[in-house]
């Protein structure tokens, strides 16, 4: 379980559609995405695209035998077009670009489709859900606003079910090849000393988060009812409340959740807002009230860097039961025994250590499941993602990775001191991240070449 990977091109990826995303307050990036699919030949994205008249449909490429239509071009153009990096990119290179993407979608789907890769409904729900979760909304909510931008549902999870398809094709074709030497950290570790040196800004971060939510809509009154109620919030942090009591008093994430860490990532992941609000903020201080348009946000610096490794992390002591999908043992199944056994602890019918050694299918069985303290980027994004929005006590439902389905108990929470040892091996899950993205890409533009593909002109 301790082998990171590249997260799915979803959640902040997705981020409930490039144009959506903005107007939450969250800037469109990679979270489940570490590091994102941004060779030309990724997969794209879902994103909003606006109602209105369809253009006339004809076969404007061939991949293999399989055809790319008009319509599927000018949808991808829209998906394009709603993020900031396009909108002023030429009509023409902006076509180029979204059939070049769409090409390499194919192509990359009808390899998975020959290794018979296949994705689950399970992970394609909790793929939507994490969308609805990067974007503090329920998913009542998410699919309201997939209605008001003109995006059938069936579209929606069809898009996620390719990107994770395809996340699997990678897996099993790039992420087991790329190897990280200690020189690749040495390197890596120059650079950044160099990249703080030339410029004095955070590159780093971990917040904590309270949002109030402002409902759409909203009346003058209820603006300042609401922004009172933020203020009040940051008033008692700042006067010595613990942050994740205010979290549950005040916050209206989902299921009451995102008080805890959000984990260490690039600023350029956290939305704009968030980046700027807490730009002077000290370390264990608050920024906020600040306002987007999904409402009043207070964010708590509980890390900050500037290109070297942090010395001191927010660790996590965990335990999980892992089921692995098999012939004999559907993902229904194990999600059904696996949501059995929560039910079993929380009516005290049953212990987690000892569920974990009865069912386990982890080398960590024998200890009750128990992973040790870990520091950030240790375990695969879904999994961190799951523990991250856990309280001390609290067991996740039913989580799908890569290994199986798990189910998660965060024991408790520490901030730790990193040793030399413990640094190196937070930049070997950085540095590999990045060899990861290289090397898909490479991968990507030699499946390209391989293809057969045919342009075709358009209809007199």
């Amino acid at each position: 379980m301790t082998q990171r990977i590249l997260s799915l091109s979803l959640a902040c990826g997705l981020a409930l559609l490039a144009g959506a995303s903005a107007a939450q307050g969250f800037k469109a990036s990679n979270d489940n995405a570490r590091a994102g699919m941004r060779a030309p030949a990724a997969a794209p994205a879902a994103s909003a695209v606006p109602a209105g008249p369809r253009s006339a449909d004809f076969i404007v490429a061939v991949v293999n035998s399989e055809p790319v239509t008009n319509v599927e071009v000018q949808q991808q153009v829209e998906r394009l077009r709603a993020q900031a990096e396009a909108s002023n990119m030429p009509a023409e290179a902006l076509r180029r670009q979204a059939l070049e993407m769409l090409i390499g979608q194919k192509i990359q789907l009808q390899m998975a489709a020959e290794r018979n890769l296949q994705v689950d409904n399970f992970a394609v729900q909790q793929a939507e859900e994490s969308v609805a979760r990067q974007n503090s909304m329920t998913m009542t909510e998410l699919r309201a606003r997939l209605v008001r931008e003109g995006i059938p549902e069936t579209q929606f999870r069809a898009d996620l079910k390719k990107q994770l398809v395809i996340q699997k094709l990678r897996e099993a074709e790039v992420d087991s090849k790329v190897r990280v030497s200690d020189l690749d950290i040495d390197q890596y570790l120059r650079e950044q000393k160099a990249k703080a040196g030339m410029a004095n800004s955070v590159t780093q971060l971990n917040l904590g988060h309270i949002l109030v939510t402002v409902p759409e809509n909203a009346s003058e009154d209820q603006v300042k009812q609401l922004q009172a109620k933020a203020q009040q919030a940051a008033d008692k942090i700042r006067a010595g409340e613990d942050f994740n009591a205010a979290v549950a008093e005040f916050s209206d994430v989902p299921d009451g959740k995102g008080g805890g860490a959000m984990g260490m990532r690039p600023a350029d992941r956290y939305p704009e807002l968030f980046v700027k609000a807490t730009q002077s903020t000290a370390v264990g201080s608050i920024a906020g009230p600040v306002r987007s348009p999904a409402g009043f946000h207070i964010l708590k610096v509980l890390e900050k860097s500037s290109g070297e490794v942090p010395a001191i992390v927010t660790q996590s002591h965990a335990r999980h039961i892992l089921l692995r999908p098999s012939a004999q043992l559907s993902e229904a199944q194990a999600v059904e025994r696996l949501e059995d056994y929560r039910r079993r602890v929380m009516a005290q019918q049953d212990t987690f250590d000892d569920l974990a050694k009865r069912y386990s299918e982890d080398g960590s069985a024998k200890e009750g499941g128990d992973l040790g303290w870990a520091s950030p980027r240790k375990f695969v994004p879904e999994f961190e993602e799951a523990l991250n929005a856990l309280q001390p006590g609290e067991i996740s439902q039913p989580i799908a990775s890569r290994f199986g389905i798990h189910l998660i108990q965060l024991l408790e929470r520490r901030e730790a001191k990193l040793n030399q040892r413990e640094q190196r091996d937070m930049v070997r899950s950085i540095v590999r991240e990045n060899k990861l993205e290289q090397a898909f890409s490479t991968w990507a533009q030699e499946a390209r070449a391989r293809a057969y593909v045919e342009y075709r002109d358009p209809p007199l």
